[in-house]
């Protein structure tokens, strides 16, 4: 989940130009601080989660539902698919994100990764 952290303009310009599903007020303020050519002002950063850009919340979910997600695949967990209830319940549900964060978290941690020769 992206409620933490920046982006480079590079990586969303695409997105808040070109696209039709992100909401025109916020492709509007991100506009303003990444300039449409390439070449120009690709290395701005601009916030994940615009409403609380600090806090590990689930904001995030709720932006996707006000179509401002700022990241185009960010955008797509909440674009009509088989995702967007998980993004409702996410939204509306804290504790059900915080939960489902930490199990997932445990999981990752128990991966062992093969290293040295065994490696990939």
């Amino acid at each position: 989940a992206h409620t933490i952290g920046q982006a480079r303009c590079t990586t969303f310009r695409n997105h808040i130009y070109s696209e039709s599903n992100i909401d025109g007020f916020f492709a509007g303020t991100r506009q303003a601080y990444c300039p449409p050519s390439n070449g120009t002002g690709d290395n701005n950063l601009a916030p994940l989660d615009i409403e609380t850009p600090n806090f590990f919340d689930n904001s995030y979910y709720k932006d996707l539902i006000a179509k401002r997600g700022l990241l185009h695949s960010d955008q797509e967990l909440f674009n009509g698919g088989s995702t967007d209830s998980q993004v409702s319940e996410y939204s509306e549900n804290s504790d059900a994100f915080y939960a489902d964060f930490v199990a997932a978290m445990i999981k990752m941690g128990d991966i062992k990764p093969l290293t040295g020769y065994d490696g990939e």
